[in-house]
């Protein structure tokens, strides 16, 4: 049997919108939601959740503090010693980058210049959008923005009850110096433990290349159309191609072990 639950909120500017709290098949829920807003003559898609969408962007995203246990102006210089490597290949720099982080409990990574570029390039005119964290039952969404190099994350309920006030709950940083010289990008990240483990984390920045360095046009299509045309975009989209990509797989395998 598939249970779907609806939980009315009031979002910024005193918009009534429902979320979904996905419990089992994805198919399934959307054919209940579909069935639910032909009664509310409310259309999938559109109308509140755009006006929602629009709302996040204009008044919360953006302006929403960083989390207390979070550095401010996180620099790379304050982690890494950029002088002493100047002399050290990318891939040196890569290995020393990987050693540093590995005993630390956090998300890391080396990104090649031109997958970084695109990234880049593209979160200039599309600087926010959802991604779905599988969880032991169901998903969660995360709502991204854009700030400079920053990329910050913020659970969509908690901008549905804090409004402005909704603090990041992860940060992944992105440190440009190396680009033009060595060809990499350095990414590290902070997070907020009480509410994202490192795998969880991870995940997500893994859904920042899925749907920003896609070959892809669909994919990366639902990036644009969360931007240009909220009033179409669907949450299930989402979810659909989290799981063909196989992404939250492992952190959903790992979630039921847990649960047993």
């Amino acid at each position: 049997m598939v249970f779907c639950y609806f939980k009315i909120q009031k979002g910024p500017g005193g918009l009534t919108f429902c979320l979904p709290l996905i419990r089992s098949d994805p198919a399934a829920f959307e054919s209940r939601l579909e069935k639910r807003s032909e009664f509310r003559k409310q259309p999938v898609g559109h109308s509140r959740q755009g006006d929602f969408i629009k709302c996040v962007e204009q008044k919360t995203l953006g302006k929403q503090p960083v989390s207390r246990g979070f550095t401010k102006d996180k620099t790379l210089s304050s982690i890494f010693n950029i002088e002493m490597v100047k002399d050290k290949t990318a891939e040196e720099i890569k290995q020393i980058w990987q050693q540093y982080f590995a005993a630390k409990d956090t998300v890391y990574a080396v990104i090649p210049k031109e997958k970084f570029d695109l990234i880049w390039n593209r979160a200039q005119s599309c600087p926010t959008f959802l991604c779905a964290l599988p969880r032991r039952e169901g998903y969660e969404f995360f709502v991204g923005q854009w700030t400079g190099t920053e990329l910050h994350f913020t659970a969509l309920i908690n901008i549905q009850t804090r409004g402005e006030a909704a603090a990041s709950q992860l940060i992944l940083y992105h440190y440009p110096e190396l680009k033009e010289e060595k060809g990499i990008v350095l990414m590290t990240a902070e997070m907020d433990s009480t509410f994202l483990s490192v795998a969880e984390a991870q995940c997500m920045a893994n859904q920042v290349q899925l749907f920003y360095a896609t070959d892809r046009k669909e994919t990366y299509g639902l990036v644009e159309t969360f931007n240009f045309r909220p009033n179409e975009f669907k949450y299930m989209s989402v979810i659909a191609e989290l799981e063909q990509s196989g992404l939250g797989a492992e952190l959903k395998c790992s979630q039921n072990q847990n649960k047993t």
